[in-house]
């Protein structure tokens, strides 16, 4: 039930929301696992009751981290229920925008069964934005022995087949809540909250009203400049400690270098490692566009370098009027940047390093996978990494593109004419110089 008393809350509450009788909202949420005891707990939760009860889809067995059972045996039995749901809750949409994934690439039905719905959404809505939430394993924070693999052939999969993939690290979530949130023992809450905020940043133009829209679609046509680059890493403004809180005013320039921090991103890479193809900047709280616009644009002049010069004007701003709960104004910011190739490689020597020896490679073949599919999704990760380092180095020669027009343009006869003449010159030089040389 609603209890707030803002009726631009509910303005636009029909987007993640179904209404059912007596004003009662329902989320257009599905809840998929392998196993039943992740169902359990949620529906055991605080907010168990809000969900509805057809939309918890469990296997029995669980997929044992393995990404073959997840993606081949385990998960393809129970993907047909799942798709029938999605075409139900699809068919009570007015208009349809697209989907949100939100799944792990280290087990196995994250990263399986995972990109396994996001193929069959992709066949049956082709036109339709599929985004994915997906949390990249990271070197100090390992849950399984396999997870190179499993990441591996999901990122494979993900190249292909989402729109927009924002990259979430549990290791870089640990530090933002070591380093800035001065909390000495955090909790997988305190880490999930660090992703809700990020979540709740970028649909914020989907539930409310705003000064500046930007839609999944806008987003993705502003953010991504070659289809396989849609990996991104984003960043939440303002974190601090409980305790300082108190100390730090709230103001556009304030969120505006926060967002930027490499600290606050919750990617364990370094963005001055490389540089933005893209950025947006999603702002929320009572705030003056003007002001936004003139702080975005001295961080781009005032960082230049760090910013490809071939794509200009390439940050991209929202502003929402309402601020999420508990704070005055807040920024989200997403980043298409190069330095993204460092979880990709780390991932991909660590799988080489497995794969050369054929370790545990049994489990997977096992379940009926061919060890070409391996091979495959290995180079296809090596490719994404060339392709960020090529677009990282490349530079906007201007003469080059001078070069480029003056050919392009149509050459008039008299100037076709001297051509031809020249070139008959040389042919008739270059026989003389074999002539001698015989």
């Amino acid at each position: 039930m609603y209890e707030g008393d803002s009726s631009l809350q509910l303005e636009r509450v029909n987007v993640y929301f179904n209404e059912a009788h007596g004003a009662k909202y329902v989320p257009r949420a599905l809840l998929v696992d392998l196993e039943p005891g992740t169902m359990d707990s949620v529906r055991g939760s605080r907010i168990g009751a809000l969900f509805r009860p057809d939309n918890f889809i469990h296997g029995n067995s669980g997929a044992g981290n393995n990404w073959a059972k997840g993606h081949y045996t385990e998960g393809a039995e129970l993907v047909e229920q799942v798709m029938d749901r999605v075409r139900t809750e699809s068919e009570s949409c007015d208009c349809l925008q697209g989907f949100q994934m939100v799944h792990s690439l280290g087990g196995g039905t994250g990263s399986g069964m995972g990109t396994l719905l996001i193929n069959k959404i992709r066949e049956e809505y082709p036109d339709r934005i599929v985004n994915s939430f997906s949390v990249l394993p990271s070197p100090k924070v390992s849950d399984t022995v396999v997870e190179p693999y499993n990441a591996t052939l999901s990122v494979h999969q993900l190249l292909e087949n989402t729109d927009e993939t924002f990259c979430i690290d549990n290791e870089a979530l640990y530090d933002i809540c070591f380093r800035t949130l001065k909390l000495t023992t955090p909790t997988y809450g305190d880490l999930n909250h660090l992703v809700c905020m990020t979540m709740s940043g970028v649909t914020t133009s989907l539930r409310f009203p705003g000064q500046l829209n930007a839609d999944l679609r806008k987003l993705a046509v502003n953010m991504v400049p070659f289809p396989r680059l849609h990996f991104f890493m984003s960043s939440f403004a303002p974190l601090t400690a409980r305790g300082s809180q108190q100390y730090r005013a709230l103001t556009v320039p304030e969120l505006t270098q926060q967002m930027f921090d490499a600290r606050n991103m919750m990617t364990a890479c370094d963005p001055r490692r490389g540089r933005y193809l893209t950025v947006a900047g999603i702002f929320r709280g009572p705030m003056s566009t003007k002001e936004v616009d003139e702080q975005m644009l001295a961080m781009q002049q005032k960082n230049s370098n760090y910013f490809v010069d071939w794509i200009p004007h390439n940050c991209k701003v929202a502003v929402c009027d309402i601020p999420p709960r508990g704070l005055k104004m807040a920024s989200t910011f997403i980043g298409n940047n190069t330095a993204i190739q460092e979880i990709f490689r780390r991932v991909g020597e660590q799988f080489s390093l497995m794969f050369r020896r054929k370790a545990f490679l049994h489990w997977y073949t096992g379940e009926g996978m061919d060890e070409m599919e391996f091979t495959e999704a290995e180079s296809n990760l090596n490719d994404l990494v060339s392709e960020y380092q090529q677009y990282q180095d490349a530079t906007s020669d201007l003469d080059l593109g001078a070069e480029d027009e003056e050919e392009e343009e149509p050459s008039s006869p008299v100037t076709m004419k001297i051509q031809s003449q020249v070139e008959v010159q040389l042919e008739t030089v270059n026989e003389t110089d074999k002539d001698t040389e015989g």
